[in-house]
């Protein structure tokens, strides 16, 4: 099996010292299979797309306005009270 080499922030390595009884390399060995394994599935779903990348850029603008407003909406509330 390869090996990998990992880079954390020293704050992360303190972290994770304070549990050795964690194999972190078998953490770190299931988020990537799982990530592989998302991105394995929505290339599925994409391959069979019709939108173009102008369209998927539009919905990206409309999805980020949308929620915006509705932030902007809930922090105004949030305030009021």
């Amino acid at each position: 099996m390869p090996n990998m080499t990992l880079s954390l922030p020293v704050e992360v390595h303190e972290e994770m010292k304070k549990y050795p009884e964690i194999r972190w390399s078998e953490v770190a060995r299931k988020a990537i299979i799982k990530k592989l394994i998302d991105l394995k599935r929505l290339d599925e779903l994409l391959s069979e797309s019709k939108l173009s990348d102008e369209d998927i850029s539009e919905l990206d603008h409309l999805i980020k306005h949308g929620l915006a407003r509705k932030y902007k909406r809930t922090k105004h509330r949030v305030k009021q009270r």
